[in-house]
């Protein structure tokens, strides 16, 4: 795979926002989306299976706390960067105290989620 290329899992209950996210990813040529899920067991078997860069992570999706989620996930694919998403802003500090790589919320613009993206792209490649 291209050097340039992030690969993307998108875990996020929600169907129309992960369509959002899918569509919103799709538009730029360095990012790729290998998989999709609605569930925090769907994403930890979906992030065992594709092993992906960077998983964009609903801060709601665990029937557990966010905590928990990140501590699945990183067990199931210690490589791969997390940014946690949430509708709450406030959600930020306890985020990143759990282990998330960034934060970005629901409510600010597009290009703050490919920032986001960017930037984890950007410590994985080295540059």
């Amino acid at each position: 795979m291209n050097d340039r290329i992030v690969s993307v899992l998108i875990a996020e209950s929600r169907t129309h926002a992960r369509s959002a996210m899918r569509l919103l990813l799709a538009q730029e040529p360095d990012i790729v989306v290998v998989g999709e899920a609605a569930d925090a067991d769907a994403a930890v078997a979906a992030i065992a299976a594709c092993r992906p860069d960077v998983v964009l992570l609903d801060w709601s999706l665990s029937r557990q706390n966010g905590n928990a989620a990140v501590d699945d996930l990183r067990a199931a694919s210690p490589e791969s960067f997390v940014i946690a998403l949430s509708g709450l802003p406030e959600a930020h500090q306890e985020a990143l105290e759990a282990g998330v790589d960034s934060f970005v919320s629901k409510g600010d613009p597009p290009e703050k989620l490919l920032a986001a993206v960017e930037s984890c792209r950007r410590k994985r490649k080295g540059i």
